[in-house]
């Protein structure tokens, strides 16, 4: 009796052992529990309770591997890189020649031309490609990208142009800054922006409104002269036009555009510059309904009164003052879209000439008036002597 006793002591024994392994087993699987969370004697509910107080485990975020364009750029802009010092020339040094900036436009839109102020609004994309060799990351045909976009932040060295002949202007910031600024692995930069300006524009109103305008857009450096920059411009379309432009100008017509250069020199030395020549010409059929047609038709109201009889005095002068006013009129609506010029234009001699034509009708009436009853008193003075 006693020794089954003992082997059912054992029996228990065994089993005890074999369920406290089988916990610390499981403990061990469950990494952030806390080891005090259970004890031999705990129960299911304890075990629950024990898993719902397993803390959390901090959160490491996962470092994202870098790209190949990050590390290039990290790589170009912090090795020594001086975004304050052009770009070296030829030989490498700053002493081998300027940087030759080849310049690129296209033109989106010109509108508001102003007679009185002499001005123009204009926008367009204006393009600017330069060689920095210090930006330089690959060679033509290897596996690195063909180029990399700069974005906010990253600063590289760009020509400081300018537009000489703007009065206004401002950059495209809807929905995002209208700027690019590419690298391409052999150094050559590309800077492209979407710009809009009033600039200012010469004219001479001469022939006006039969005249033919050229109005510029002067592009230079402000601070680099010849030595350190050189404007070219592209060799092909350097200037390139939106469809539909030359005929989308209420008032004017774009006949023709070309480019030169424009290099100045002035005290501080000489600098390069590029101009845009836009030839507009001003549409002739609106002048034509609102002022010579009707201005015709002026003069030819005031000859009405040729076949009036003389004696009816206040149909007389009413046509010819009526048609002498509404020509003042007219003229001055037209003055009013001018700036005060000191020459003569040739709306000046039209109208001049149709003024004259009605002032003369009216001095006829009152010549023709004056004859008449110069001979009527004769006649009377006769009829009384005989």
């Amino acid at each position: 009796m006693s020794s089954l006793i003992v082997v059912v002591l054992l029996v228990l024994l065994t089993s005890q052992v074999h369920a406290y392994h089988a916990r610390r087993k499981s403990d061990e699987r469950l990494p952030y529990r806390n080891s005090n969370s259970f004890d031999d004697d705990d129960d299911q509910g304890g075990t629950l309770e024990s898993i719902a107080r397993i803390s959390a485990p901090p959160h490491i975020p996962i470092e994202q591997p870098q790209t190949s364009d990050t590390e290039i750029l990290e790589h170009l802009l912090t090795r020594g890189y001086d975004h304050r010092v052009r770009p070296p020339g030829e030989d490498g040094t700053i002493n081998g020649g300027p940087v030759v900036v080849s310049v690129n436009m296209l033109l989106r839109s010109i509108s508001k031309i102003d007679n009185v102020n002499m001005e123009y609004s204009v926008q367009l994309t204006f393009r600017e490609s330069w060689v920095d060799k210090r930006l330089s990351y690959g060679v033509k045909g290897d596996a690195r990208p063909d180029f990399l976009i700069l974005t906010a932040g990253q600063e590289i060295w760009m020509p400081d142009s300018f537009f000489q002949n703007e009065k206004q202007a401002y950059k495209h910031m809807i929905d995002k800054p209208n700027v690019l600024i590419r690298v391409h692995k052999d150094g050559t930069i590309l800077y492209s922006v979407r710009i809009s300006l009033v600039l200012s524009c010469p004219m001479h109103l001469q022939y006006y409104p039969m005249d033919v305008q050229q109005c510029f857009i002067d592009l230079a450096s402000y601070a680099y002269t010849t030595k350190d920059i050189e404007y070219v411009w592209k060799e092909e379309n350097p200037v390139q036009l939106k469809a539909g432009l030359s005929s989308s100008l209420p008032s004017f017509q774009l006949t023709n555009t070309s480019t030169t250069y424009c290099t100045s020199k002035t005290n501080t030395g000489a600098y390069s510059c590029l101009r845009t020549i836009l030839q507009l010409r001003r549409q002739f059929s609106y002048y034509l309904l609102q002022l010579y047609i009707p201005s015709c038709m002026l003069v030819i109201v005031s000859w009405v009164s040729f076949w009036i009889d003389r004696t009816a005095v206040p149909a007389r002068v009413t046509l010819g003052v009526t048609t002498l006013l509404t020509m003042t009129t007219q003229s001055s609506g037209i003055n009013a879209k001018l700036p005060p010029v000191a020459y003569i234009k040739a709306i000046d001699v039209w109208i001049g000439a149709c003024m004259t034509f009605i002032f003369c009708a009216l001095l006829e009436f009152a010549w023709v008036t004056y004859i008449a009853n110069k001979q009527d008193a004769s006649k009377s003075e006769s009829s009384i002597l005989f």
